[in-house]
């Protein structure tokens, strides 16, 4: 599957620009992570793993994780797409433990780039290009900020990598610098 057949796709099932961005954005963190992991030829694939892993969220917000598989599998989409995406619902909405460097990054970072991204707005910048470990951390310790963003969850992500919750933290932020320009570029 290339690039062009995953946007086209996610476009397919969702219009909501808060949702394609989010999704521009854990690709591009995806992409930073399969480098930072060791695995730079499957850059791609992990990037477009994190462009669909919320295919199905927007129409068929019950069936998260669920749909998508079906959705996905009508198409001829590869297993391993399929998978990766569905396990980042793991314990939530389906029972696909992440197994795979890219499945167990995908868990943690999914809901820690919506708080970043919350965090980030907070700035007078508007940007993570500045932004610190202490300033997510504090925000981390908030639960009425960014309250949809699961701090359990995150958590979780961080032991299946077995890296402290700051180390995942650091990371996800320079990933998300490394994509800030194109997640805040216009969504065609």
């Amino acid at each position: 599957m290339t690039r062009e057949e995953a946007w086209a796709l996610l476009r397919e099932f969702n219009s909501d620009p808060f949702h394609l961005k989010h999704a521009v954005t854990v690709e591009g963190v995806m992409r930073w992570f399969a480098n930072d992991y060791n695995h730079p030829d499957e850059v791609d694939l992990w990037g477009i793993v994190g462009l669909l892993h919320d295919l199905d969220f927007e129409k068929y917000p019950d069936q998260h994780c669920i749909k998508s598989q079906e959705i996905m599998r009508e198409r001829g989409i590869d297993e391993v797409i399929v998978r990766a995406t569905a396990s980042h619902g793991y314990g939530i909405t389906v029972d696909i433990k992440p197994e795979s460097d890219m499945e167990k990054v995908l868990f943690a970072v999914d809901e820690l780039t919506g708080l970043i991204y919350a965090c980030s707005l907070m700035r007078p910048s508007k940007s993570v290009q500045d932004m610190e470990l202490k300033s997510v951390k504090k925000k981390f310790k908030t639960p009425n900020f960014a309250a949809g963003c699961s701090r359990e969850v995150i958590e979780r992500g961080a032991e299946m990598l077995g890296i402290s919750l700051d180390e995942l933290i650091e990371k996800t932020i320079l990933a998300m610098r490394s994509c800030e320009e194109k997640y805040n570029g216009e969504i065609e």
